[in-house]
């Protein structure tokens, strides 16, 4: 049986994570939706009509091709399945069981269907002493859920998704970009730099801009102001 393949850890956290695809796994994206496409055998990032930030992962994929690969292997061998059994026994045989360890579900992509939601819902209910992360703007998989979710699954929604309407109706733990450190001190936001936020799950938190961004954007001047005003605006475990 082919299984999924982890990673392990990145210059963010240094938890064993799970990937998929950039933007063709992420149904629910807006701001930073972005994937890559092949384009004369050159992969090349594509922003989406709405994208006001390009997605980090979508960089990575287009400069590395062992991400690339990876990440579109997972995501092939998910959307054989046809069963939410079927995607939790792949799930149940793929993913290590670290007691008392966080795993991030979704480095890059998302829930990508109700049906693989509800695998990894499964998957936490079965291994109780097993913490499970991830970020996700698919809330729409989630609120069909909200009675279900036990407390080794930590979810935070990420603002700038198509049902953005649903965090504030739903009151969820929820995470939004700025574009400077200013930006979360004007929202009353903590900036999380490691997940240890995200994991903690109990107050909302922001998320600084960083990454390759698009020529001439918004996001990019952002950047450039960041740089000249020497703020670290990378992640980093220390």
């Amino acid at each position: 049986m082919n299984t999924l393949k982890t990673s392990h850890g990145n210059s963010k956290h240094d938890y064993k994570s799970f990937s998929l695809p950039a933007g063709k796994s992420c149904p629910s994206a807006l701001d930073c939706l972005a994937s890559v496409e092949i384009v004369d055998d050159k992969r090349k990032v594509k922003d989406g009509k709405f994208s006001k930030i390009r997605c980090y992962s979508a960089s990575q994929e287009a400069q590395y091709p062992s991400v690339y690969n990876q990440r579109k292997y997972n995501f092939d061998l998910l959307k054989a399945c046809k069963t939410v059994d079927e995607i939790y026994n792949l799930l149940d045989v793929s993913i290590p069981k670290i007691k008392f360890s966080p795993f991030r579900i979704h480095d890059s992509g998302d829930f990508f269907n109700q049906r693989y939601f509800d695998a990894w819902l499964k998957l936490a209910l079965n291994n109780p002493k097993c913490l499970y992360y991830a970020y996700t703007k698919s809330l729409n998989y989630w609120i069909k859920r909200l009675d279900r979710i036990p407390h080794n699954f930590k979810l935070v929604a990420s603002y700038g998704g198509k049902h953005d309407h649903l965090i504030k109706k739903y009151n969820l733990i929820s995470a939004r970009i700025v574009y400077h450190p200013l930006h979360a001190e004007e929202l009353n936001l903590e900036i999380d730099k490691d997940d240890s936020i995200a994991i903690e799950n109990n107050k909302n938190f922001a998320l600084l801009l960083h990454g390759t961004q698009p020529k001439n954007s918004i996001s990019t001047k952002a950047l450039s102001r960041m740089r000249k005003e020497k703020i670290k605006f990378s992640y980093s475990k220390k």
